[in-house]
């Protein structure tokens, strides 16, 4: 297989995620990165939409799972967009970090990063 790959990079949303009760009941930001990879050739030859991966419908999707999930952990949540992006037509393979930027004192952000394949939701 082809390794090519494309890159949702930022993706900023706002959520319920974390374990305490105010987190329950304030949304935050959370921060979104995913790189898909998949076979691009067919849709680099004919410059048509349907040939390629619809990385704008995915990423509708994932909005809208973020914005109504209320996730207790971002592992979690990384699992769900994993699974999302993976049902998309086209994308073998899918690396998504989801992280919650101030969720520490002194750091910028904290936050999960996995890679899921077709075969691992066989």
């Amino acid at each position: 297989m082809n390794e090519d790959r494309i890159i949702i990079k930022d993706l900023l949303l706002r959520g319920i995620i974390g374990i305490n009760d105010w987190e329950r009941e304030k949304r935050q930001d959370i921060l979104i990165n995913i790189t898909l990879s998949g076979d691009l050739r067919a849709a680099g030859e004919s410059d048509k939409i349907e040939d390629a991966i619809n990385y704008r419908t995915l990423t509708k999707k994932i909005i809208q799972h973020v914005e109504e999930a209320a996730r207790y952990t971002v592992e979690a949540l990384a699992a769900d967009i994993a699974k999302l992006c993976l049902s998309a037509e086209g994308v073998q393979r899918a690396q998504v970090r989801v992280e919650k930027p101030g969720a520490l004192r002194f750091a910028k952000s904290v936050g999960v990063e996995i890679e899921r394949s077709l075969s691992d939701f066989d």
